[in-house]
């Protein structure tokens, strides 16, 4: 079974993309993010493309913002919208969506942002995170939660610690609240596959960061004892980050069973800029 998530920052704007993507990687299970549609628009647009290539389709969407969806070929039970009791800002957004598929609990989340340390969205942030936990802690024993965490786990996962200074996504409490969902027992496939590799799968649309690979890894898939011991396959599909109209983020796509292109990660196809030089690049928003 091959499951990916994807942050496709506007669905209606990947469009041209997002279909010839999934007939290429042929994925069983897709996690979207930041679909930014209502659900009756979502079907609107999508529903007759996905059926024509066998996915069932679960959405949990508002108007502009936020959005996320689970497009499944190997069945689609038990979907659950949203996070039970779950914090809002301050209603309860569309970051949230639960469905079983192929007997694997799947949760596709987009967590908030955080927008500054110490505001309100970032407490926010860390409520919503103590509220999956609960969610996802009561589930059955093969579970996946995968999608845009808005954390880059450890400084490995960002191109410059040093950049991010004074930033969300990597501070303490972030990265505490991040662990401790996984002390549920979920493990973090892809670093687990590849703990020393340079991985990323965001890189903001500002200042060419993508061409420099200058990025985050802020997509991931977590993932139980009992499906984590069967991946055989976990990488970083750069390819769709490149090109004209693409995502700021790339897929991750994880292979349980077998692995349809080999374990051929972990970022596809790798970058050709090196590495910058610690203290030498700053983040967009920085300059200003």
């Amino acid at each position: 079974m091959r499951i990916v998530t994807w942050n496709v920052n506007s669905v209606k704007q990947r469009m041209p993309r997002l279909l010839p993507w999934l007939d290429e990687r042929r994925p069983d299970v897709v996690c979207l993010q930041e679909t930014k549609l209502a659900d009756d628009a979502f079907r609107a647009l999508l529903d007759t493309e996905l059926a024509d290539r066998g996915y069932q389709v679960a959405v949990n969407g508002e108007t502009q913002w936020n959005g996320v969806a689970i497009l499944s070929r190997v069945g689609l039970e038990d979907v659950v919208l949203g996070i039970p009791d779950g914090p809002g800002f301050p209603h309860q957004e569309a970051r949230a969506i639960a469905a079983t598929c192929d007997g694997v609990r799947i949760h596709g989340v987009y967590v908030p942002n955080g927008r500054v340390p110490d505001s309100d969205h970032y407490r926010y942030k860390l409520d919503w995170l103590a509220a999956l936990r609960r969610q996802v802690e009561t589930g059955p024993a093969a579970r996946i939660v995968c999608g845009d965490m808005n954390i880059a786990p450890t400084d490995a996962d960002v191109f410059d610690p040093d950049a991010y200074i004074g930033q969300t996504h990597v501070t303490e409490p972030e990265r505490a609240a991040l662990a401790d969902l996984q002390t549920i027992g979920l493990h973090d496939v892809v670093r687990d596959r590849w703990p020393t590799e340079r991985v990323f799968s965001y890189w903001d649309y500002r200042a060419g960061m993508f061409h420099q690979d200058l990025g985050m890894r802020i997509d991931l898939v977590l993932a139980s004892d009992p499906v984590a011991a069967r991946v055989k396959a976990a990488w970083i599909d750069r390819k769709a980050r490149k090109g004209t109209g693409p995502s700021d983020h790339a897929p991750v796509i994880v292979d349980l069973d077998t692995a349809p292109d080999g374990d051929i990660g972990p970022v596809v196809p790798p970058p050709s800029a090196p590495a910058a030089r610690r203290g030498t690049k700053k983040l967009p928003q920085a300059k200003k």
